[in-house]
């Protein structure tokens, strides 16, 4: 049953095959026919004023996309869909995004990184979309002067505390465009811990039916290969974290880099409690292997009891059975022919098997 479920755990991992030869330069930005939908939002807002507003699609995109003063507001611009190569290109041509971070926003595979340009930051992260599962899409954050945009592959995201923040006057309304950029990385970092408490109340759960003799080993493989994802990528995102936060770039002040290593905490927390949570599996593992045992070895111990206490009785059987005639031999079974001879027989079988049972209950062997 195991290696069935191993070989079903398999079957979901991803098949890595090797890249096809490209023949365009590096920096290229390739349109996705299937999937050319794009969403954009522009909220721009300073202390005193906020203008949140959809933007349709249009040939000319860079012309829709209002200029904007680093001093006078802050611009956050959300994207939505990034199979849109010629809506990607306008964006960062409007902005002066470099071209391979470009290639890396809708190439949407990227491990979780940071990458330093002249007049910008780049940064990738791979944000949970759901608490049941373990489903993810790719955001990639661009930190200008004055500006952040986001890139997210489908619609719904965690950022929407962040917008109703924006939208009551809280502190995010007096920052600068660094604290934005903390507060999105800090979102999808905090969208990891719902997925892990309850991966660790399954795991409670798993270890009280494995210590009611239950059989859920192949659950917890599945939540073992949930947390050594959620390991994985959370790692990334400290190591992204750990550059961003060592190499001084003056887009992000001394206070935003406080916030940062707040951020970079929450990781190391994450990562400590899956390594906690995949020890947890290797022990429930350990369990349910030891359960089974544990039952097998009660099973086998009935079965010796009641053999034990039934081959003295099949001696007994034996014996008379062996049919000697008492006529030629005064030693040849005189119960043969006596009258009470039969009711002899199954009396000695009973004192022996309830003499048993007795004794095996006084050893404490007949005891759960």
């Amino acid at each position: 049953m195991i290696r069935k479920f191993v070989r079903k755990v398999r079957a979901k991992k991803p098949v890595f095959r090797r890249r096809t030869p490209n023949a365009s330069p590096p920096g290229t930005v390739r349109s996705d026919s299937k999937n050319l939908d794009v969403q954009l939002r522009q909220i721009r807002f300073s202390k005193e004023n906020l203008d949140d507003r959809r933007i349709e699609m249009h040939p000319k995109l860079h012309t829709q996309i209002h200029d904007h003063s680093p001093q006078e507001a802050v611009l956050w611009l959300d994207v939505v869909g990034v199979g849109n190569g010629d809506a990607v290109g306008q964006i960062g041509q409007k902005f002066g995004l470099h071209s391979l971070a470009l290639e890396d926003v809708v190439h949407t595979h990227q491990r979780s990184k940071y990458d330093d340009y002249e007049d910008h930051i780049f940064f990738v992260a791979r944000m949970l979309k759901s608490t049941d599962s373990i489903e993810s899409e790719q955001v990639s954050l661009f930190l200008g002067a004055g500006f952040v945009i986001s890139f997210q592959e489908l619609e719904g995201d965690c950022f929407e505390p962040i917008r109703e923040r924006i939208r009551q006057h809280t502190r995010i309304r007096g920052q600068q465009a660094d604290y934005l950029f903390y507060a999105m990385i800090d979102a999808i970092i905090d969208g990891y811990f719902p997925r892990l408490e309850a991966i660790g109340a399954k795991l409670e759960e798993l270890e009280e039916k494995i210590l009611n003799q239950r059989d859920e080993i192949e659950e917890v493989f599945e939540l073992r290969r949930e947390i050594m994802w959620i390991r994985k990528n959370v790692w990334q995102l400290r190591e992204a974290l750990q550059s961003l936060m060592t190499h001084e770039h003056p887009l992000i002040s001394s206070g935003t880099q406080t916030y940062l290593r707040d951020c970079h905490d929450h990781t190391v927390q994450l990562i400590e409690v899956s390594e906690v949570f995949r020890d947890q599996c290797a022990n429930l593992r350990d369990l349910s292997l030891a359960m089974s045992g544990m039952k097998a070895n009660e099973v086998m111990k009935t079965l010796t009891i009641f053999a034990t206490i039934f081959m003295p009785m099949s001696f007994i059987a034996g014996v008379y059975g062996m049919n000697f005639d008492n006529r030629a031999s005064d030693w040849n079974m005189p119960e043969t022919e006596w009258t009470f001879g039969y009711p002899y027989a199954l009396g000695l079988m009973a004192a022996i098997g309830i003499g048993l049972l007795f004794y095996f209950w006084r050893k404490g062997w007949l005891k759960e």
